[in-house]
């Protein structure tokens, strides 16, 4: 849930991250062609990512799915409204920079949907770095009597009504090969929630620790990775759940973040809790001392939850429940349909294994 779930559940006003901005603004002239939501409990839509494409052209397809003048106004407003005049005034023409010099392969596919959209290539990065704001998520690990490991996630965002319309289920193709797959909201080039088939899958979950400007400041500056892209880079190069842990670990990034990777034998999962220098904590998926699921939400797994913020405790109730003999894929799926787990900011559940990649399974959700 994060900062903005746990202000809404103590009857604050609910800050608006700018991703969210941009998604939750009204297009012109009018709504008669923004996309419609899927059903709850449907698939979201499905596209093709090739990677043996020129980076410009990757998402071209994915792009004729969607009204362009309902993204494009979104784009353009979110600027006037999430970034002060001055500010944006001094990160544009850095961000523009960048945007030819930053991790070649992600900053072509901004620069193609930018000049898609006709947005200046600089806020297409500002943009995509604005999404590295807030995830607010619940992570499960389980394994079965087996040594099988399931993997979870709820994603929770506010105005879930038009999150929804933008919901994609990604295959990445390399040499027409699945070479890794993952959902996302249209637009964002990283990944919050991905599989590499045989190997390992990734979710990642906000830590609610600095502000987006410095983040934006760390990623510009620093050339530290984003979260998400990090993920994304990883489902890409890293050939095991070990190699895996390491980079998702190492790497610098430019926020903290916790990542929940799972993998393809016995007692293969771990929720790494991170810093942007590096990890502060690993906490390691143990069934021989009864450890058999990880449940993350938002907070340090060695810290309690506020009393507003019961997914933890409903997770954790949930799973005893159901008791290891009888974990499974569609099992797991019901632990992440108990309230408040599942929460009217629930954007979409996916259920996954890495070690039986055709069961990848993403459902569009709400409760009202």
């Amino acid at each position: 849930m994060g900062r903005a779930l746990r202000g809404a559940a103590r009857g604050a006003p609910l800050p608006l991250p700018p991703l969210l901005l941009l998604l939750a603004l009204p297009r012109a002239p009018s709504d008669a062609a923004a996309p419609q939501s899927a059903p709850a409990g449907a698939a979201p839509l499905r596209c093709n990512v090739s990677l043996d494409s020129a980076p410009e052209h990757r998402w071209d397809a994915a792009l004729r799915l969607f009204d362009p003048d309902f993204l494009r106004a979104a784009f353009f407003r979110i600027l006037d409204l999430a970034v002060p005049e001055k500010v944006h005034a001094i990160l544009r023409p850095i961000a523009e920079e960048l945007a030819f010099s930053i991790h070649q392969e992600y900053a072509g596919e901004i620069r193609g949907l930018s000049n898609a959209l006709g947005l200046n290539v600089g806020d297409g990065l500002l943009l995509n770095l604005a999404y590295e704001y807030s995830a607010f998520c619940t992570s499960i690990i389980a394994q079965d009597k087996n040594g099988n490991i399931y993997h979870g996630r709820n994603m929770d965002y506010a105005f879930g009504s038009i999150l929804r319309k933008v919901t994609i289920e990604v295959d990445f193709l390399q040499n027409g090969k699945v070479k890794f797959k993952g959902t996302t909201f249209f637009g964002y080039v990283g990944l919050w929630t991905g599989q590499s088939p045989q190997k390992f899958t990734i979710t990642a979950d906000e830590r609610d620790r600095g502000s987006w400007w410095e983040n934006v400041i760390a990623g510009l500056v620093q050339r530290n990775s984003p979260v998400s892209w990090l993920i994304r880079t990883t489902l890409t190069k890293a050939e095991d759940f070990e190699a895996a842990s390491f980079m998702l670990a190492e790497t610098p990034i430019i926020a903290d973040v916790y990542y929940i990777i799972g993998g393809t034998t016995s007692r293969e999962g771990l929720v790494i809790t991170r810093k942007r220098s590096g990890p502060e904590d690993i906490w390691p998926l143990d069934p021989s001392t009864g450890g058999w699921y990880l449940v993350e939400t938002n907070y340090d797994h060695w810290t309690t939850p506020p009393p507003s913020d019961l997914r933890r405790i409903a997770a954790m109730k949930a799973l005893n429940a159901t008791g290891q003999a009888n974990i499974n894929l569609e099992t797991l799926f019901e632990v992440l349909s108990v309230p408040p787990v599942l929460n009217v900011f629930t954007i979409y559940t996916t259920v996954m294994s890495a070690a039986a990649p055709s069961n990848y399974t993403t459902r569009i959700r709400t409760l009202e």
